[in-house]
């Protein structure tokens, strides 16, 4: 069984070091790919539950593993969502 990694291979993408500069990934880019997988991740789950009720499918094994899949990315973002907005309070709080 293949484990696909669900988030954190875009967030990688902006790390990686060429020529001496780090590769030009906005911040605002990658919290719009990751968001969008997340929505491609529940639609996903959303077609896998769809096919089980209308019994097209039987596998219930793939149907909960995708609903997982997306629960956990969907929480995922909100924890960073949660940070973010940690991060700006800290940041509204500091004194100029």
């Amino acid at each position: 069984m293949k484990i696909d990694s669900v988030m954190l291979d875009r967030f990688s993408e902006g790390t990686k070091i060429q020529n001496n500069e780090q590769s030009k990934v906005s911040f605002s880019d990658v919290l719009k790919d990751s968001i969008q997988k997340v929505t491609e991740l529940e639609k996903e789950a959303d077609n896998e539950v769809e096919k089980l009720a209308k019994m097209e499918s039987q596998d219930i094994h793939n149907t909960m593993m995708a609903i997982e899949k997306a629960d956990l990315t969907f929480q995922m973002m909100m924890q960073i969502r949660n940070k973010i907005i940690s991060a700006y309070e800290e940041i509204m709080r500091i004194q100029v």
